[in-house]
């Protein structure tokens, strides 16, 4: 056992702590290694590089990622975010115009107030 003296609400706090960091630093890896293979600007050795950090050092490895890729990593995932929302409006066929249209319906029948109009609008013309 890790602690002398059986089962404690101490030793359950710490083991639920355990737990969560393990999750907290798996979910982290997944993070990392999607970034890492949807990346076209880094060459197969590169890629073979980092993985092999990730593996011999994967505390280590995880860190350095994140530090020295955290602009990229969020320019990416903003990237894949707006592709993802003009895919979805393309499927479905609305426009920024017809957003906006039912927006203005919305406001002309009390529904929404002006600021959440703006605010609404807003988003739709981004």
């Amino acid at each position: 056992m890790l602690f002398d003296g059986g089962f404690t609400f101490t030793n359950f706090l710490v083991d639920v702590f355990a737990v969560f960091m393990f999750v907290v630093w798996f979910w982290l890896l997944m993070t990392v290694i999607g970034d890492l293979f949807r990346r076209t600007d880094v060459s197969g050795v590169g890629k073979a590089l980092w993985v092999i950090l990730l593996i011999v050092f994967p505390y280590l490895g995880v860190f350095i990622y994140l530090i020295s890729q955290h602009y990229g990593m969020a320019e990416r995932q903003r990237e894949r975010a707006e592709h993802a929302r003009e895919q979805l409006r393309h499927m479905v066929g609305f426009s920024p115009a017809d957003e906006i249209a039912k927006l203005e319906k919305l406001k002309s029948a009390g529904t929404i107030s002006a600021e959440e109009y703006t605010r609404l609008r807003a988003r739709a013309v981004q």
